[in-house]
């Protein structure tokens, strides 16, 4: 009985195993698992024919359908940003895509472009590849470029993103042209993987250009932090002597907070027969500059200027931001009143830079704060827009000048300049020399980038900048910053022993009021400056300037007017629309201003050692 009992025991058993192994499903794979393998994007940037400035992009999604809710909605909305970070315009950078396409499964699925800058691709699958061309004929530092002799990528005009997937880890797999050898990028290089590198999240990735081709680099170490310089472009330079004064900028733009947050950081610098400028981003920056740059000590100064300001924007901007300036909508402006701060003093740090790492005497110091505030007392629109005002409207005048700019606007890059060497004076004399303009770089980037992990507001930036110059900085807010009211300058160079005065020559000669351009051998009115002669009396821009009092006037016009008195007035024939009209213009003084910093008399022992401590003298 007993024998029987455990037979039948362990037939039940072996039963119910069979039961169990003919119902259960297998175990899935992450194929069939969605959530076993987080999402991700991979992007193959090909690029076969460059001659033609095209590049190719292949998008594999990966694991998404769970992520996105696309089996939900039965489709996915693909995008392209429509501006880059540190460029405030609308560039509309799906305007160089055409050839979208999509794939599921192996097979195409159906897509349509919704939105300038969207496209929906109506697949629930979990894995789903897009290709798409990129058209790249425009080489700056805000938009990608590719021709037979290299190519560079502006993340932000080259990839597309999906909203729910931008957190997850973006890869980039690089195949450059078959003779091209060099990719630099600031992204990190994938091990084992021949140029291919990974991103955490799309905002990083956009915040990293990539140079392609066959160009030339070397490196140096500042801070204890390996830099890479990229150089593109048939030039001639001294790489011992660029290896020398790249790291005096660095480190001494590394003082100012004195903490490095880069594990590497790479220049891409592009030599072109014209134009300049660069971009900022996280641990990289873009730097154009003309095939001179190194020809002369004027040239190189000049490019080094270029140097320290994108640099320094790895503090200044990417880490001690305000709070607009990211996470970032890469879909629409996003506003702030604060790019006098995160781009004109910037610009105040360049030359405050190469004067603490000794490129600047003290007097070529005081000669370059004096012609900054020169250049924006003598542009009207200081009195029309403030520096609060120009940083909010970037997006739209800021880089779209007309004619009439100079009238109306007033950069912040110039003006904000010139309110970082106030603000720096306004707490060097608030605290008797104790704090600068760094103590407050380093409260910022230690409070809120390090602490709070987050930019800041206006009213935070103010109290801040108020906690540590130990006074109320009411005047240099409501005057400087927030109106366009005239700035009372020597209020802030007194506690330094100096004084602000306009040495223009006080001269008889009239004052005509336009700026001429001599193409042609023509005098073609290109502007009219507010309150002038030409202004009052009616000439305008396009007008052509044929002859004044009967004597005809070729491209010589600035010349034969140069010895006309205050109060003369001139019979102007112009050629307006192929109309001919004579104008009478009654010149006005010339209301032009050129600044120089002198030294008081009798300056105090107090004074000349907030001076010394300003200028970094021993």
């Amino acid at each position: 009985m007993k024998k029987n009992a455990r037979l039948l025991y362990l037939l039940a058993v072996w039963t119910f195993f069979i039961f169990l192994s003919s119902t259960a499903k297998p175990l899935p794979t992450d194929d069939e698992n969605p959530a076993a393998t987080p999402p991700g994007i991979t992007y193959v940037l090909s690029m076969p024919e460059p001659q033609t400035h095209y590049f190719e992009v292949e998008m594999q999604l990966k694991n998404v359908a769970a992520t996105t809710s696309s089996k939900k909605n039965g489709y996915l909305d693909i995008k392209m940003p429509v501006w880059t970070p540190g460029s405030y315009l609308i560039r509309e950078y799906a305007k160089n895509v055409e050839a979208f396409t999509a794939t599921a499964a192996g097979k195409a699925v159906r897509s349509e472009k919704i939105r300038k800058n969207a496209w929906r691709v109506y697949t629930g699958d979990d894995n789903v590849t897009i290709r798409y061309r990129v058209y790249a004929n425009e080489l700056t530092v805000r938009t990608s470029f590719i021709d037979a002799d290299h190519g560079y990528v502006t993340p932000a005009g080259m990839f597309m993103y999906h909203d729910a997937l931008k957190t997850y880890p973006h890869r980039v797999v690089i195949q450059p042209y078959k003779n091209w050898k060099h990719v630099a990028t600031g992204l990190e290089p994938v091990a084992g993987a021949n140029f291919t590198y990974e991103a955490p999240d799309f905002d990083l990735l956009v915040d990293s250009p990539i140079e392609i081709g066959n160009h030339r680099t070397f490196g140096f170490t500042a801070s204890g932090i390996p830099h890479t310089v990229v150089m593109f472009g048939d030039v001639e330079y001294d790489e011992k002597r660029l290896q020398a004064d790249y790291k005096r900028v660095c480190e001494a733009a590394a003082s100012v907070v004195g903490e490095h947050p880069c594990k590497h950081y790479t220049f891409i610098v592009h030599h072109i027969p014209t134009g300049g400028g660069g971009l900022e981003h996280l641990n990289s920056t873009t730097l154009e500059t003309y095939r001179n740059a190194y020809s002369t000590e004027a040239n190189y100064k000049g490019f080094l200027t270029l140097v320290a300001h994108e640099y320094f924007h790895l503090w200044n901007v990417k880490r001690i931001r305000p709070i607009a300036l990211g996470p970032f909508d890469y879909e629409n402006e996003n506003y702030t009143h604060m790019l006098w701060l995160s781009e004109g003093c910037t610009s105040f740090y360049e030359d405050y830079i190469l004067r603490r790492a000794g490129f600047h005497t003290p007097e070529t110091y005081l000669n370059i704060v004096a012609n900054d505030i020169t250049g924006i007392e003598n542009q009207p629109g200081v009195r029309v827009q403030s520096a609060a005002e120009s940083s909010w409207d970037a997006w739209i005048k800021g880089y779209r000048p007309n004619e009439n700019s100079n009238n109306t606007t007033i950069s912040y890059y110039s003006k904000g300049s010139v309110l970082g060497t106030l603000l720096n004076l306004a707490i060097l004399a608030g605290s008797n020399g104790e704090r600068s303009m760094d103590d407050l770089m380093r409260f910022l980037y230690n409070e809120y980038y390090k602490k709070q992990k987050r930019g800041f507001t206006d009213d935070e930036f103010r109290k801040a900048a108020e906690q540590i110059a130990g006074r109320s900085l009411d005047d240099f807010f409501s005057i400087g910053v927030n109106s366009a009211e005239p700035i009372n300058y020597n209020t802030y160079f007194e506690p330094v022993g100096l004084q602000l005065t306009n040495v223009a020559a006080k001269t008889q000669d009239g004052f005509l009021g336009v700026g001429i351009s001599a193409a042609g051998g023509k005098s073609t009115v290109t502007s009219v400056r507010r309150g002038s002669a030409a202004y009052t009396d009616g000439l305008n821009v396009g007008d052509e300037i044929l002859s004044v009092d009967s004597v005809r006037v070729g491209d010589d016009l600035l010349r034969l007017i140069s010895n006309r008195q205050v109060g003369e007035t001139l019979k102007v024939l112009v050629n307006r629309s192929g109309l001919l009209r004579e104008i009478p213009v009654t010149l006005t003084p010339n209301p032009l201003a050129s600044y120089r910093l002198t030294q008081l008399p009798n300056v105090t022992p107090e004074q000349k050692a907030l001076y010394n401590k300003w200028l970094y003298i021993k």
